[in-house]
């Protein structure tokens, strides 16, 4: 490697992070895109070796776009240092997929007596591996007319290059095409001088990589094709990166394949719901002939619903409900519903998929007999709705007001226009049917207003911090409204019925997708965009509100994501203003969640 040496490193602010990392992240893609070692076959991967990375590293990121660890290779006593003070060029006339940082190839070794040559011996990690070698040249100094600078390369002895001359203040990589392996455990790479040269050889850098082969086969490529156009039609934000199936620990987030030895594995569950669909249900869904399960529901998907469904040979489960289809149902899948193999959720819930003319029941001889026979009941029954019909209504009405000084100790709330009954949240959670979670306030439900999901916290009958908690998050977010603020639809303050209503988060709070135990992974690029989303809403907190409001228990329980991964702070029960010029002041009481410091 290049002698170099460290920079001065002072600590950056978190802004200078974001933006180092967007950047970052940014370049690594395109490498891995355009490089040339993307362009090697798969299943194999490069792969550092790291029998020579034993120094602390001396160039990196900034320096190093890529953030590769550059150590300084000097210790040895026949060598010496070229330097220089220009500016190195990086790009070349084919290729600047490299780009080598200057700092690192503004340096070059040269031996000490001009007859040597520069060897480089290390030993291999695994002598039976396959490598690829990148040796890179630069030359520092302006030869004078009657010098020239041609060498060789050699590897155990044998010649791989030469002769070349290295072009001045400019660099030329020169790498293996074809993977090498040397059967034994050292390798000695050695630069050369020409008969007819006069100076020395010199070396900048040089990088080697072992080829990993990967163990698991690669997903069947018709999977691969019909998948990758589903991202591309519907724009898909997830962690859909690489093969879907392989490795198994790093399988695509909604996709389940199916692992047979000796076979390539192949896709048989897609789950899409809640990730923000329009259009019509992509035609290359018909190509995953394998898939036995899709979900689709909850998106915006319109148009007809496509007839290849029900030709899918392994199709057992499709849910498409809360979309937008028009027509009906396609006469296939009718006849596969009623016949057992295929379970269909659509038409079970009519008001989720208004538009849809659908009749998925079973057609029977006795179901006019049926109807007929239940026909002179339901009459009957008419008449007694009629007369209960003007009860019910005025106790529904009554059943609406209310009682507006529930908690009076607590003061006023600030707004009456959001507020519901206890029966309307009976009603929104069809009984409190579905438990999302439970936590120090209570116990959160999933519910339903106006077909739109939502989120219901009540309060426990014990909680009685909660009940301050409840009336400071209400008056909050009754004022404050930001993109990565949870919003609050409503509350319930029904004497001692106590709840909020929020804007439902599909894909629940942060720690669940950081957690070892869940088989999907956060790319980095989602995990950047979760913490600037959690930083602006902070941010605004802080600065855009008058007087500025203390969250006061931040954590990753309290960042919930949407089903774009949009991030959102919650929990704003323990929220204090910052103290302010009038005199008024922040409580400055411990609070939040024990063992845990808010940065704050």
């Amino acid at each position: 490697m290049a002698c170099v040496s460290v920079n001065a490193i002072k600590r950056p602010s978190m802004s200078q992070v974001v933006v180092d990392l967007k950047e970052c992240l940014a370049t690594e893609y395109a490498r891995t895109k355009h490089s040339r070692v993307g362009e090697f076959e798969n299943p194999n991967e490069l792969m550092p070796d790291n029998s020579i990375s034993r120094l602390t590293p001396s160039v990196r990121y900034q320096d190093d776009i890529l953030d590769r660890f550059w150590y300084a290779y000097n210790d040895l006593d026949d060598w010496t240092q070229l330097n220089t003070s220009s500016t190195i060029n990086s790009e070349s006339e084919s290729e600047s997929d490299y780009q080598l940082p200057s700092v690192v190839m503004s340096t070059a070794s040269t031996p000490k007596y001009p007859s040597d040559s520069l060897s480089i011996i290390f030993s291999l990690p695994d002598i039976n591996a396959e490598y690829h070698s990148y040796l890179h040249f630069a030359e520092v100094e302006s030869l004078q007319l009657n010098q020239s600078r041609l060498q060789y390369i050699f590897r155990n002895g044998d010649r791989t290059f030469g002769p070349f001359s290295p072009p001045y203040l400019s660099t030329e990589t020169i790498y293996s095409t074809d993977a090498w392996s040397t059967g034994v455990n050292d390798v000695n790479i050695s630069i050369t001088r020409a008969d007819n040269s006069t100076l020395p050889p010199i070396l900048n850098a040089f990088e080697i990589y072992m080829v990993k082969h990967f163990v698991e086969a690669e997903t069947n490529q018709e999977d691969v094709d019909a998948i990758s156009y589903i991202k591309s039609t519907y724009n898909i934000k997830r962690n859909w990166q690489g093969d879907p199936c392989a490795p198994q620990v790093y399988v695509w987030q909604g996709v389940k394949c199916n692992y047979q030895e000796f076979e390539s594995p192949r896709i048989i569950s897609l789950d899409l719901s809640s990730s923000g669909l329009t259009g019509e249900i992509a035609a290359s869904i018909s190509n995953l002939t394998m898939i036995q399960s899709l979900d689709l529901s909850n998106n915006n998907l319109t148009g007809p619903i496509a007839d290849f469904l029900s030709k899918l040979p392994n199709l057992t489960v499709l849910n498409l409900e809360k979309n937008n289809f028009t027509g009906s149902v396609p006469v296939g899948l009718i006849e596969k519903k009623n016949n057992g193999f295929l379970s269909l959720s659509l038409c079970d819930k009519a008001h989720l998929s208004p538009y849809v003319s659908c009749i998925l029941k079973k057609k029977h001889s006795f179901v006019i007999p049926i109807v007929v026979s239940i026909a002179g009941i339901f009459i009957l029954l008419l008449v007694v709705v009629a007369i209960c019909w003007r009860g019910f209504k005025r106790k529904r009405q009554l059943g609406d007001v209310i009682d507006a000084k529930a908690i009076p100790q607590y003061g006023s709330l600030e707004s009456t226009k959001r507020q519901f009954t206890y029966s309307k949240i009976l009603k929104m959670t069809k009984n409190f049917e579905m438990v999302l979670g439970k936590g120090g306030f209570g116990t959160v439900y999933h519910g339903y207003m106006d077909h739109t999901q939502v989120a219901i916290k009540m309060l426990s009958v014990s909680s009685v911090q909660g009940f301050q908690q409840f009336h400071a998050e209400v008056n909050l977010l009754m004022r404050v409204h930001h993109k990565n603020l949870t919003s609050l639809v409503g509350y319930c303050n029904d004497k001692t019925k106590v709840g909020l209503v929020y804007e439902y988060m599909a894909n629940g709070n942060l720690l669940n997708h950081l957690s070892d135990s869940r088989s999907s992974i956060l790319t980095w690029e989602d995990r950047l965009r979760i913490a600037t989303d959690a930083a602006q809403g902070l941010e605004y907190l802080h600065c855009g509100c008058k007087p500025p409001i203390m969250h006061r228990d931040v954590k990753s329980t309290n960042i919930l994501l949407n089903e774009n991964f949009q991030a959102k702070i919650s929990d704003f029960g323990l929220s204090r203003n910052f103290p302010t010029n009038d005199g008024t002041s922040a409580s400055s009481l411990l609070a939040g969640t024990p063992g845990y410091l808010d940065p704050e």
